[in-house]
């Protein structure tokens, strides 16, 4: 037998989603690295009387400034995020490189091992800050981010990932994990830091790649749940600035102003001065790409999977631990890309090579030197012993068809898998463009040198095939891949072979498993709603849903202040439907009928008590006297708890009117309606909290019938309250495991 005061033995104290447990729920999630309470956000309108009087009153020249003021931001937006992207760019390309220099003077000196303690060393460093600011200062910074702010623009609101805190460290931590000469790519922090200075998301694509086009499309295709044409001007205004700005720093860079940054230029891959050349035969090896991109992605992803489960389980013991993992993980990185160009042989330098073309000394160049004699050069070392951006450039080059040996490019690719599988996950930011990118090329130019004189397409452009399909059979997306791809490269002709690259990637690669993201999110637990319900959720109805959980906690119109606050500290909903019994109704009705006015914020209510807005009598106010103590800045605030609240014991015996705060326009389904329908409104209205209404309204039946959230709507939930329905699941199951 309960207690009195055991929680449990109260209603209102039995959490949202339980009732007999047979709708279960959990508002944990793994957010960054860390296991953080979730809630939804709420992208609704809040239309009570004090927005409609706001609305009501103002003037053009309030709606202009309005207008103004959005488009400034989008600017500063912008501005911000090319100047950060800019100086994220320029320390790594000056780090790396100065770091490389050191090592390839301790080389030619033949002091190898010397060569072998600085770069572990510089290697081993790096990481380690990139780690301690991580795991000790801002865990949400670790990773890419991107997973999160899917989740965060799909209504999960994914606490302290936009924090001033989580944007220094992503910044500095990008820096050193990047500078270190871990297999990751600074494109998806880039996106995490875009969102930090705002809430666009294309600038940060745009930045990492320099392309603003791209950049929109990777917003409007990956992460936006929802999309306005409004939304997708001022976001492409911001890739703008962001081009505008990086175009700027590259032309002052290019004299040597800025050490060694900028010697890529806008277009970092170029390949316009290439004739595309290909006949009808050549689909067939383009195709063979596709397949394979499709096929390797989808492993990848696989694998990815198992690998983050278990650093999972590491994480978890503690902080020692991450770092531990992500300091192994840098001394293996770094012994590979020193020791494994040992193992290539001295290839001659083409004599129609100037010899400050070949063999290269520098960090650049396609030709490195090495451990080789003058004259020869290390073709692995070319791939390996520069940083990421230099080794994208190197295999993309055209016209190289006998520079890379075909054994060093299989221990290229073979190494870049191994790395790309256990380095993502590390208590670092990273991203995962520029892995897939270096995995795919390299299998795209070991396919060309394979084909060799069947086909009319260079071997550089079989990498860039290569990189495209394995982005598509791992990511998924092809429109903004596709645009990224050609803006990189700078050549249009290259479109009909990529487009259909990444179709035949995708398609097949969506025949094994979901995207990488989708896999991240659902590891992380992060509550997304898909776009395309499953089918199954056709068979059930909201008001079936309903059954299963406990009723809702209603409030009146004019409410009792003792009642709010029971109301507010046992139970954890942020909204409450406000019904007002006893209405006179419309002619034909029955008399007593109770109305539904509207439903309220949590925050709200928290607010009307810290302002202690009480009346001594049941009665309904007036329109002023709510303006005259509250504003609608106020209102839009959702900070407060109630254990912040003190109220003495007189003003529990006081009312308050909830009908000037209450949203009095909810969206609300009927009963009958089936849980696909209502799922695909929930989402795409961007809802927090969806009324469901009776089927018939009568005297003495509430017109609420319930109250759904996203976790009502997930099926994993749905399935564990109704598994008869698994039999009908179908295609709707995630094939993760």
């Amino acid at each position: 037998m309960k207690r009195k005061d055991d929680p449990e033995s109260n209603s209102l104290h039995r959490p949202l989603l339980k009732r007999n447990r047979t709708l279960s729920s959990n508002p944990l999630a793994i957010v960054g690295a860390k296991v953080s309470h979730i809630e939804s956000l709420d992208y609704e309108i809040n239309e009570n009387d004090l927005f409609r009087h706001d609305w009501r009153s103002r003037s053009k020249v309030q709606v202009l400034q309005y207008i103004f003021l959005k488009w400034t931001l989008a600017f500063l937006v912008g501005l911000l995020t090319g100047i950060i992207a800019t100086l994220i760019n320029l320390a790594v390309e000056n780090i790396a490189g100065y770091k490389l220099l050191a090592v390839v003077h301790y080389i030619e000196n033949e002091r190898y091992l010397m060569g072998f303690i600085y770069f572990t060393g510089a290697n081993f460093a790096l990481t380690m800050v990139a780690a301690v600011l991580c795991v000790c200062f801002a865990p949400t910074a670790a990773g890419p981010g991107i997973p999160e702010i899917k989740a965060y623009l799909n209504g999960v609101d994914t606490p302290n990932m936009f924090g001033a805190t989580t944007l220094i460290v992503k910044i500095i931590g990008s820096i050193g994990a990047v500078s270190a000469g871990l297999d990751l790519g600074k494109e998806g922090p880039l996106v995490h830091i875009g969102s930090c200075i705002a809430s666009l998301l294309g600038q940060g694509v745009c930045a990492a790649f320099r392309a603003p086009v791209g950049g929109v499309l990777f917003a409007l295709e990956e992460v936006a749940t929802w999309w306005r044409s409004a939304l997708l001007w001022r976001t492409f205004f911001s890739t703008a600035i962001v081009a505008v700005v990086l175009r700027a720093f590259i032309e002052y860079c290019t004299s040597g102003k800025c050490g060694l940054f900028g010697q890529g230029g806008l277009i970092m891959f170029d390949v316009s001065g290439i004739s595309v050349r290909y006949h009808v035969m050549d689909i067939i090896p383009v195709a063979i790409i596709g397949v394979i991109g499709g096929v390797l992605g989808s492993l990848y992803n696989y694998l990815l999977h198992k690998v983050l489960r278990l650093y999972n389980l590491i994480n978890e013991k503690g902080r020692i631990h991450k770092l531990l993992l992500s300091l192994t993980v840098s001394l293996f990185t770094s012994a590979c890309l020193y020791g494994l160009p040992f193992l290539a042989s001295c290839r001659p330098c083409d004599p129609s090579l100037t010899e400050s073309t070949c063999p290269s000394t520098g960090w650049t160049g396609n030709f490195k030197q090495f451990n080789c004699p003058n004259g020869y050069y290390n073709d692995l070392a070319t791939l390996l012993l520069t940083t990421n951006d230099d080794a994208v450039r190197n295999i993309f080059s055209i016209n190289t068809a006998t520079e890379f040996n075909l054994i060093s490019l299989i221990i290229f690719f073979a190494l870049y898998c191994i790395l790309g599988i256990f380095t993502f996950g590390i208590a670092v930011p990273s991203g995962l463009f520029l892995p897939i990118i270096l995995m795919g090329s390299a299998y795209g130019r070991i396919l060309g040198i394979a084909i060799g004189g069947y086909t009319n397409i260079d071997q550089g452009l079989y990498a860039v095939l290569g990189a495209a399909s394995l982005m598509a059979g791992s990511m998924r997306m092809t429109v903004s891949v596709c645009v990224i791809f050609l803006e990189l490269t700078n050549n249009l002709l290259l479109l009909p072979i990529t487009m259909l690259v990444l179709l035949i990637a995708k398609t097949v690669g969506d025949c094994f498993n979901p995207s990488i993201y989708e896999i991240i999110l659902e590891l992380k637990g992060l509550p997304f709603l898909d776009a395309h319900p499953d089918p199954w959720m056709r068979n059930i109805t909201v008001g079936e849903l309903a059954d299963a959980k406990p009723a809702a906690v209603t409030l009146h119109g004019v409410e009792k202040v003792a009642r709010i606050v029971d109301v507010l500290r046992n139970t954890t909903h942020n909204g409450f439907p406000v019904v007002d019994d006893g209405v006179v109704p419309p002619v034909g009705l029955a008399i007593g009928a109770t109305k539904l006015h509207g439903v309220i914020l949590r925050s709200h209510l928290i607010l009307v008590l810290k302002k202690k807005w009480f009346l001594k009598e049941r009665r309904r106010t007036d329109e002023w006297e709510a303006r005259e103590k509250f504003t609608w800045v106020e209102l839009a605030e959702r900070e407060g708890k109630i254990e912040e609240v003190a109220v003495t014991k007189d003003e529990l015996e006081m009312y308050v009117d909830l009908h000037p705060l209450t949203n009095r326009n909810p969206y609300t389904v009927v009963e009958s309606m089936s849980v696909a329908k209502a799922m695909v409104l929930f989402r795409q209205v961007g809802l927090r909290h969806m009324l469901i209404v009776p089927q018939y309204q009568a005297a003495g039946v509430s017109p609420v019938v319930g109250i759904l959230t996203r976790q009502d709507l997930r099926a994993h939930n749905i399935l564990s309250a109704f598994p008869h329905l698994a039999k009908s699941k179908g295609k709707g199951e995630l094939n993760i495991s």
